[in-house]
């Protein structure tokens, strides 16, 4: 099968698209036909070795934690765990990061792993659902607790995680501040933000105060800058680095740090709300498996709108 494989740590440069094995599947594995594979920021923390003393992933590997695509076999023991999964049924996950990944025709997942894909999209926007959609979901609603009628500031709110948490705020019914450049304010109240406010132009904090909840994007200055807006109480929840515990009980608030796992029970809450219409998918860019190169130093602007998504197979 064709596949993006890396052979050493480095720039975009070990990317490289060539044959591979096809996967093997163990016990309670399902063989899935790869149809479109996300793009996120940690495929190429990880291709430039960051997380090498976390992960001791065996060279070569395949990267990528994203996909969509249709069940092609159900590996031995997997029957019983495949939630009546049968060959031919679309699926989407986000699967083990530490096994191969999705940049392939192929790849084997744990069938607990696996979802239905929303009915009402195609493999490309579903393809980039998955680990942008799963972190939203369990920053918002079960790091932070946030509930209707509580207040939200989303940083980098035009992005994958953001703009899913833009969403799921909403429908959950909370207050929702959110910061983007001018060029991504349509389309960021599009999704349901009451304020937007440009980052660029304006200083976060002179337009959100007193808030439940700030989702930290970005870290850096913006998270340390970001404790100043929480109401007493208050909960700062990032997905790049810890929060201060100690500055976070200074001043009253609370601190949580969030990196995610597969989840398939969320993957089908989200697919139910996207086919009620009520979430949709945001596709910045969409390149062949051939292109992963391109597809990575995109991402590593940190400017993407919305998802870059791979295209894999029909």
């Amino acid at each position: 099968m064709k596949a993006i494989r890396i052979h050493a740590y480095g720039g975009p440069e070990v990317l490289l698209f060539e044959d591979a094995p096809r996967p093997r599947l163990a016990e309670g594995d399902v063989l899935v036909r790869v149809h479109a594979a996300g793009i996120n920021p940690v495929d190429w923390k990880i291709r430039q070795g960051y997380l090498r003393e976390t992960i001791p992933y065996p060279l070569p590997f395949i990267p990528g934690w994203d996909l969509s695509g249709v069940v092609e076999e159900i590996g031995p023991g997997a029957a019983g765990f495949a939630a009546g999964f049968s060959v031919g049924d679309a699926v989407y996950a986000r699967p083990d990061i530490a096994r191969d990944g999705a940049y392939a025709e192929c790849i084997a997942v744990r069938a607990s792993e696996l979802a239905r894909k929303p009915k009402t999209i195609g493999h490309v926007e579903a393809a980039g659902v998955p680990l942008a959609g799963i972190t939203a979901w369990q920053a918002l609603f079960e790091v932070a607790g946030l509930s209707a009628g509580q207040s939200v500031l989303i940083h980098a709110a035009s992005g994958g995680v953001g703009s899913f948490a833009v969403q799921f705020a909403t429908w959950k019914g909370a207050r929702v501040l959110a910061t983007a450049s001018a060029a991504n304010h349509e389309l960021v109240r599009g999704l349901g933000a009451d304020t937007v406010i440009d980052y660029r132009t304006t200083r976060f904090e002179e337009m959100a105060r007193d808030v439940d909840v700030v989702f930290d994007t970005i870290g850096g200055e913006t998270q340390e800058r970001s404790w100043g807006v929480l109401k007493p109480g208050g909960i700062q929840v990032s997905i790049v680095s810890p929060p201060s515990e100690e500055t976070a009980k200074a001043r009253g608030v609370r601190a949580g740090y969030l990196f995610i796992g597969p989840n398939a029970p969320i993957l089908s809450e989200i697919a139910r709300l996207i086919d009620e219409g009520r979430v949709r998918p945001i596709i910045g860019e969409v390149l062949p498996l051939s292109e992963a190169r391109r597809a990575h130093e995109l991402s590593q602007t940190g400017h993407a709108k919305g998802k870059i998504v791979l295209t894999v197979a029909g």
